[in-house]
């Protein structure tokens, strides 16, 4: 990944906390394997999904026990250790750092299948960092990861732009929110857990900022990453009888 020079007076200030533009998306390749659901694809803001638009936000106070520039560079490296069990996200020895693809695995239940998608990281800093979605995700935006003090404390939160990615996501849409109700602030409690804080309270908020859905975007249905992951599992055992290939 290449960045603009530091000395280049054209630059932003901050341009080495942003991607590089990407066409379609690639998952490194040791992550191959799980990253078929997000090889090839687009990233998607949240014109280019389908449902309602939402901004979801959830926050939590930690006090005085960790800085907020402290907290965000271990969670940058220590991203999925703080997600609940069932969830996997597929995160390099180096952490987050702008312009990683990275696949993830969300359980949809506590045990069994597990879906396929993954993140862009677009920007990161010294306090916050920021993914976008790619087609087939289960919704179509943006989730920024924050943390600032004030009075002494330090806040941490995670604010999501987001629309349900196609027809199918909009219908599920009741039972995800609840699911990423569990997850969020089941996250921030695991965060706030490891710097010694029992006791969290995490807030949740929800925004519908635009009721409209795009009905233009309705063949996003094509990219659905529940769907291929299904195919995928059903199809693995047709997959292991396929020749190897020579590593000549």
């Amino acid at each position: 990944m290449t960045t603009p020079s530091s000395s280049d007076p054209s630059s932003p200030r901050d341009a080495g906390n942003w991607a590089t533009k990407v066409d379609r998306l690639a998952a490194p390749d040791d992550k191959a394997k799980v990253g078929y659901n997000i090889t090839g694809k687009k990233v998607t803001g949240p014109q280019q999904g389908f449902g309602r638009l939402w901004q979801r936000t959830y926050s939590t106070n930690l006090g005085s026990v960790v800085g907020a520039q402290t907290l965000i560079s271990d969670w940058k490296v220590n991203f999925g250790d703080y997600w609940p069990s069932g969830s996997v996200f597929h995160s390099t020895l180096t952490g987050i750092e702008p312009g990683d693809v990275t696949p993830i695995e969300v359980g949809i239940a506590s045990r069994g299948p597990k879906l396929a998608t993954g993140i862009l990281v677009i920007y990161a800093d010294e306090e916050s960092f920021t993914f976008m979605t790619p087609e087939g995700h289960m919704f179509a935006g943006m989730i920024t990861f924050s943390a600032e003090e004030e009075a002494g404390d330090t806040v941490v939160e995670i604010k999501i732009l987001i629309r349900p990615n196609d027809p199918i996501w909009e219908l599920a849409w009741p039972v995800a929110r609840r699911k990423e109700d569990e997850f969020w602030m089941g996250t921030l409690t695991n965060v706030a857990a490891h710097y010694g804080v029992a006791d969290a309270r995490v807030t949740e908020e929800t925004v519908c900022v635009d009721r409209k859905r795009l009905w233009s975007n309705w063949r996003n249905v094509w990219h659905n990453s529940g769907i291929r992951s299904g195919i995928h599992i059903v199809t693995a055992p047709i997959r292991m009888l396929r020749p190897q290939r020579s590593s000549r």
